[in-house]
Formats: structure tokens, sequence, C-alpha cells
């Protein structure tokens, strides 16, 4: 009897202390948050660590360090300490997806910092893994559509330079060749790109983003035409987008206008009386 109150004893203040342990965790994310809420990123990354290390198990609290590390990155500067933020972020991510393999949040960041350091493919392949186990995210078929424009832009201003052609000029690529040859091996994942961006737009009307990638692609694409009437065709669908991205933009914009404290409705003004 004595030797199990005894063991009794040594459970309650294991419990104790995984119950301290587990309060101080979530005290330090408190403190990382309240940090990183106040652009604070090198502190928040201290407290977030000290939540890791007191809880190794704690994802929320990995999350939030892998967050902190890539709120620090800079797209586009070849610096060490900025590569090593954004390789320190992967890691924590892939650290939360070891764990949780089918954790979306860490999924859909590891696929946007990939896009930020304009590592195309490594990206897509993230999208199409969050695509998997959430059909209804409209970012990640966006992100595919704007890496499909990002893989093509560059040939596609190289073949027009190849082809003797100056920004400012429109219409199909001159030379027929260069044409093809683009045309062969970018059509079918322009047509891709697209499908994408549609999707997107199936699930969020509204989505200004997807249409204006819409539009580029098109425009873009229209180039590769066989003749005039194509082209005209292509651009005369891109101009639509175009209009279409416009005029949802002011609607949003009007919209969030109307709905902010103190605006004025149609009943103030007395014109539905």
């Amino acid at each position: 009897m004595r030797k199990f109150a005894l063991i009794l004893a040594v459970a309650a203040v294991a419990a104790f202390g995984t119950s301290c342990t587990q309060l101080r965790a979530r005290d330090q994310i408190n403190k990382g948050v309240a940090a990183f809420k106040s652009a604070q990123y090198p502190e928040a990354v201290e407290h977030f660590k000290t939540a890791v290390e007191l809880d190794p198990n704690f994802i929320a609290a990995r999350l939030y360090l892998a967050t902190a590390y890539m709120q620090q990155y800079v797209p586009g500067v070849p610096t060490d300490e900025n590569v090593k933020m954004a390789d320190e972020a992967l890691r924590q991510f892939n650290l939360v997806l070891d764990q949780q393999p089918k954790n979306t949040v860490a999924i859909a960041s590891v696929a946007s910092l990939f896009l930020n350091e304009k590592k195309w493919d490594e990206a897509e392949a993230q999208y199409r893994k969050l695509i998997n186990l959430d059909p209804n995210n409209r970012d990640a078929y966006y992100g595919i559509g704007f890496i499909t424009w990002s893989k093509w832009y560059v040939p596609y201003q190289t073949a027009r330079v190849d082809a003797g052609m100056k920004q400012e000029d429109t219409g199909i690529i001159k030379d027929k060749k260069i044409r093809e040859e683009l045309k062969a091996k970018y059509d079918a994942v322009i047509e891709e790109g697209l499908k994408c961006l549609d999707k997107a737009l199936q699930i969020d009307p509204e989505y200004v983003d997807a249409m204006s990638y819409e539009n580029l692609l098109i425009r873009e694409r229209a180039d590769l035409a066989a003749d005039k009437k194509e082209y005209e065709a292509q651009i005369a669908i891109a101009d639509d987008w175009m209009t279409k991205a416009l005029d949802t933009k002011k609607k949003i914009a009007e919209r969030k206008e109307k709905s902010a404290p103190g605006g004025i409705t149609m009943t103030d003004t007395g014109a539905s009386k």
C-alpha cells in the first residue's frame, strides 16, 4: 500500500512538471506573438525557440518559429544572413511535416517560401501536394498559374528579342521558326496554367490577382498565334480579363468603403426614399 502511494506521488510530480513545462511553453508563445505583432521578429524567434525547447511536440510553437524566420527573409537578397533565414524557416516547417505530413499550413508556407526564392518546380510540387489535401484552396491553384507565367515570361521575352522585336512592338512574333518552337514548348504549359487560374476563379470569382494573370498569359500567348485574326481574338479575351479585374477591384473597394464605420449609405443620402 505504501509502495502504491509512493508511485502515485511520483506520477503526480511528473504530471505537475509536464503541466508546468507546457504552461511555460505557452507563456513563451504569448510573448513571441506579442513581439511578432510589434515587428520585433528576432525577439519573437527567441521566444518561439524557447517554447519549442520546452515542448518539442508543440506543433503551433514550431509553426510560429518557422513563420518568424520566414518573415525576416527578403526575396531577391542573396546575403548569407538572408539565405540563412530562408533555410531555417524551411527546416522548421519540415520538422512540422515530419510530425504532421498533412499539415496544410506548413505545406502552404513551404510553397510560398520556394516561390519567393524562385524555385519554381519545388514550389509547384508543394502547391500540388496542397491541392491533393485541400482541393478548394484557391491560392494553390493561383500559385501554379503564377509559376506558369514566371517560367514562360523569360523565354517569351528572349524569343521576341531574337525575332528582332522591340519592347513596344505588338503583334505575333515575326520569326515563324522561333514562334513555332516557342509554341511547341510552352503552349501546353500555358494551357495548364490557365486551367489552374480558372479553378482559382471558380473557387473565388472575385480573385483579382488570378484575373490579372489570366490577362497576362492570354495576351502573351497571342504572340504565338498563326495569323492576325487569331491574334486579335486572343487579345480581345485578354482585354476582357483586364477590364473584369479592374471592375472587380473597384467593386471590392466600394464595398469596403460602405461597410466601414461611419460610411455613407443609400439611406443616409435619402436616395432610397
